[in-house]
């Protein structure tokens, strides 16, 4: 009897470890799927404006985000992304969300770089998240080619769009809020 409890313990343990080992993989695997998708979207930016390679090379850091978003009156968003401190090398990945209402319709699949006027403003965004407003405008694209404002502001930061598929038109209130993934950091 005291050998099936140690057996049963042995396999208990055994599948504990390995589940743990599973989920670090798979946590490495959505790090890596972040960064890659990260990195291509910089090449997308660096192509349709060739100086933000510097501006992003000189800035304490930067910001890439993915979303996906659909709007009819009242829309939402999400998407995930990193910020990168040049300094360190660190990237701290992150989710952001966002909500609209207003006179707007679309639905569409966008990147975003934010590139970080100074540390304090970068280490505020990734510790404290950050919440923006909006405005109106409008936006087409496909195949990652913007046809719209590529622009706009935040506290500490440039902020930059590129319509990847979709298009999304009209005036609407917004607000986004950016936070640390806690399942990949």
């Amino acid at each position: 009897m005291k050998l099936h409890h140690l057996l049963m313990n042995g396999v208990i343990t055994l599948s504990l470890l390995s589940g743990s080992a599973l989920a670090a993989d798979d946590k490495a695997a959505k790090q890596a799927e972040i960064r890659t998708v990260a990195q291509a979207s910089l090449e997308k930016f660096y192509a349709a404006q060739p100086e933000l390679r510097g501006q992003v090379a000189k800035a304490p850091g930067y910001g890439v985000f993915t979303t996906y978003g659909l709007s009819f009156l009242v829309g939402g968003a999400g998407g995930k992304g990193l910020v990168h401190n040049n300094k360190t090398k660190k990237d701290t990945f992150m989710a952001m969300a966002q909500a609209s209402a207003g006179a707007e319709v679309g639905i569409a699949e966008s990147e975003t770089l934010i590139i970080f006027e100074s540390a304090k403003s970068m280490d505020w965004f990734v510790n404290k998240g950050w919440e923006g407003g909006g405005g109106g405008g409008m936006q087409a694209g496909a195949g990652g080619k913007s046809a719209g404002v590529a622009g706009g502001g935040g506290p500490g930061g440039a902020y930059y769009t590129l319509t990847k598929n979709g298009l999304q038109a009209g005036v609407a209130v917004k607000g986004t809020k950016f936070w640390k993934d806690g399942d990949l950091n």
